[in-house]
């Protein structure tokens, strides 16, 4: 097996005979990543190392110590994921039956193993294997943008309740001064302005799931090139649009941390730009992917640039260039605050008339992943 080649499933092969292994992952090496273990207790060791990502678990039924059911059986407390195939020479059908109901087995082959039915098996079982970790990515995207979220917007909801008692203590007799009615008008003001960030980042998170909602990352494989063509592969491009987007890999980076929080200010970056390349002649965007002295990714377009005057305030203030197609200036904010979670940065450079490049800071890899473990 070729072992850059990262689309292959791993397998996990148990049996106390040393010859048999060493069969098993003749037969079949070829085709997949081929472990192998001589016990059960070495079997959930491997398991539990996160330096492995085990797609299936074959193992043979009878062995010293555990037996081949008992490990099944743990393997689906504890890693449900994991597709477990049991090898046997025993013709007790009751026995086996027991083991296929109690560790929900997904085949049972017999020794000797034919090698044709194996790789039906295998081929079968990866297959089910990719369809389960996708579903288990899917949630642990959800659960991390939701955590995001809900993050996100606590702080602003709980400044809007306090102003909101503060409102109704300031105007509980009925005559507040004017000094008094200076600051009910601040105090509401900001009410407005948090409200606004909160009605955004909802707005900015449906908006980008239904345009790239289809690609969810696992923490360990999730690089800048995937989230670019990810996104590029799910946003509703039309042909021209298409046709005017370039992307150029520098070097690859792999995102440690909140991959699909990055997706959505990848997704929102790219609304932007489109929107601002309406009317230019010979409109083109460019993702360029580097890591120099720290990884980056800049998304430059030639459009119309962004005035100075909005320029001053935009990582700052809720300003927009667009209010006439319904933005507010909350969403830049927004994806400031998803960089800044995990120690990277989002910085603007603009030239009215000419183009503006926006560039996605990274931590390095080892920064991101302290971080990411906290």
């Amino acid at each position: 097996m070729n072992v850059f080649d990262e689309t292959a499933a791993t397998i996990l092969y148990v049996d106390d005979e040393a010859l048999a292994c060493k069969y098993f992952a003749r037969s079949v090496g070829s085709d997949y990543h081929v472990l192998t273990a001589p016990s059960a207790d070495a079997a959930i060791a491997i398991l539990q190392n996160a330096e492995y990502r085990i797609d299936v678990v074959v193992t043979d039924y009878q062995m010293p110590g555990r037996d081949g059911g008992e490990l099944l059986r743990q393997i689906e407390r504890e890693f449900p994921h994991v597709v477990r195939i049991l090898v046997t020479a025993y013709a007790d059908k009751s026995l086996l039956l027991e083991t296929v109901n109690s560790g929900e087995i997904f085949r049972i082959l017999e020794k000797p193993l034919d090698v044709v039915e194996v790789r039906s098996a295998l081929r079968k079982a990866a297959e089910l294997a990719r369809t389960r970790n996708e579903r288990k990515n899917r949630f642990m995207a959800i659960d991390e943008t939701l955590a995001f979220l809900a993050h996100e917007l606590n702080t602003p909801l709980a400044t809007i309740s306090n102003f909101a008692r503060g409102i109704q203590r300031r105007t509980a007799n009925g005559d507040a001064t004017p000094q008094q009615q200076l600051e009910i008008e601040k105090v509401a003001l900001d009410m407005q302005n948090n409200a606004s960030y909160c009605l955004t980042v909802l707005s900015t998170f449906v908006d980008s799931v239904r345009h790239a909602g289809a690609s969810v990352f696992d923490r360990s494989d999730a690089t800048a090139r995937q989230l670019i063509a990810a996104l590029l592969d799910t946003y509703p491009l039309s042909v021209a649009q298409r046709v005017m987007i370039e992307v150029k890999i520098v070097e690859d980076f792999r995102i440690a941390t909140l991959p699909n929080c990055v997706s959505l200010v990848l997704s929102s970056i790219l609304t932007n730009g489109l929107r601002a390349l309406r009317g230019t002649a010979e409109p083109k965007l460019r993702f360029l992917v580097s890591v120099d002295d720290h990884p980056k990714i800049h998304i430059t377009d030639n459009g119309p640039g962004i005035p100075a005057e909005i320029m001053e305030h935009l990582m700052q203030d809720p300003v927009t260039t667009h209010a006439d197609a319904g933005g507010s200036g909350w969403g830049m904010l927004f994806c400031k605050r998803v960089m800044q979670s995990f120690g990277g940065g989002i910085r603007i450079q603009s030239e009215p008339g000419k183009s503006t490049c926006i560039t996605l800071d990274f931590p390095n890899i080892k920064d991101q992943a302290k971080r990411s473990d906290r």
